[in-house]
């Protein structure tokens, strides 16, 4: 058996002839051997071409507080290793339906963080250039404006959620215009959001002043606190989500502090009060039929994790929406 381990265990999967090719068989390659891509899927240089591209970003240039969401990225990859190809809570083979790919790391400038985010949007823009759509792994949530820019150049100002424990629409750090605070007030200035459809779900905690509100709401956000959904309930969350976001293009960021710090401790900004894990899941599910254009989650900071109990619930937040994705993908193709 060769030992970089390329069998599939997804039904009819063999590469480009035969089909998407999948991830390496856990019957055949034990989970824990071999090289840890997304779900050990096949690298984009294998499979030349992905309709879903797992990229990572290693950049935490941007915190506030604490660092290390620069090792994200392989730290959900390291968990991934005991994603399986079939999603039984979406009734799919997401590997199966579309070609998934690790396409690796873009490596941006950890000392200029405005060379990084024109290096993340360039490097977005190439693999949006293919037709993929991006499954983006951070890094701290800086990087959400570069890739939400390169979105909008294919598709025009898109649906937002934002799923975090802080707003992330503050003007300024330091006088910093650029950092994981502030993506979301710069995105609405640039015009690359639809403002009749965005909102932030999970937040919770204190601000420096009733004014963050105030800003949020001029700029169009809607807020789903963590309190809603413990009080409402996942699947009316859902449904007032997908109310809002329509059939419009969709951008969904996963901030992982939006989960409870039980659930999520190796984040670098904590707060009380957050969403379970299983809560997440469920609300994420919930949007399957909206139009999810690309995707991110980040502030996976593993040095303050413990049993890759943060890594893990962001492996599976990725996997669900990367399924999301791989079955629009796969009924697009189907309806021509």
């Amino acid at each position: 058996m060769s030992s970089n381990g390329n069998e599939s265990q997804v039904p009819g999967a063999g590469g480009r002839d035969g089909g998407p090719r999948g991830p390496v068989d856990s019957s055949r390659v034990p989970r824990y051997a071999g090289p840890a891509t997304f779900a050990r899927l096949p690298r984009l240089d294998e499979v030349g071409t992905a309709d879903v591209a797992v990229v990572g970003v290693p950049f935490d240039t941007g915190v506030s507080y604490r660092p290390g969401a620069r090792f994200g990225g392989n730290a959900i990859r390291e968990a991934s290793r005991l994603l399986r190809p079939y999603n039984p809570a979406q009734d799919a083979s997401p590997f199966a339906l579309a070609q998934v790919a690790d396409a690796g790391d873009i490596a941006a400038n950890p000392f200029d963080i405005n060379e990084a985010v024109d290096t993340i949007e360039a490097a977005a823009d190439e693999l949006l250039g293919t037709g993929a759509r991006l499954m983006t792994l951070g890094g701290d949530h800086t990087i959400a404006l570069p890739l939400l820019r390169s979105v909008a150049k294919r598709h025009g100002p898109v649906a937002l959620l934002h799923f975090d424990a802080h707003l992330d629409t503050w003007d300024t750090y330091f006088g910093a215009e650029y950092t994981h605070g502030t993506p979301f007030r710069r995105a609405v200035e640039e015009g690359i959001l639809d403002t009749e459809a965005l909102s932030h779900v999970g937040t919770r905690g204190p601000l420096y002043g009733k004014q963050d509100l105030d800003d949020d709401a001029k700029m169009g956000f809607g807020i789903v606190t963590s309190a809603d959904v413990m009080r409402r309930g996942v699947d009316e969350i859902a449904d007032q989500l997908r109310q809002r976001i329509g059939d419009r293009p969709l951008y969904i960021s996963i901030d992982i502090d939006v989960l409870d710090p039980a659930h999520a401790p190796g984040t670098g900004t904590p707060e009380a009060g957050g969403l379970t894990s299983r809560e997440l899941l469920e609300i994420v599910r919930g949007l399957a039929s909206c139009n999810v254009v690309s995707a991110d989650v980040v502030e996976v900071a593993p040095a303050y994790d413990h049993a890759e109990i943060t890594s893990v619930a962001a492996s599976h937040t990725a996997y669900e929406l990367t399924t999301i994705m791989s079955r629009q993908i796969a009924a697009g193709r189907a309806s021509k």
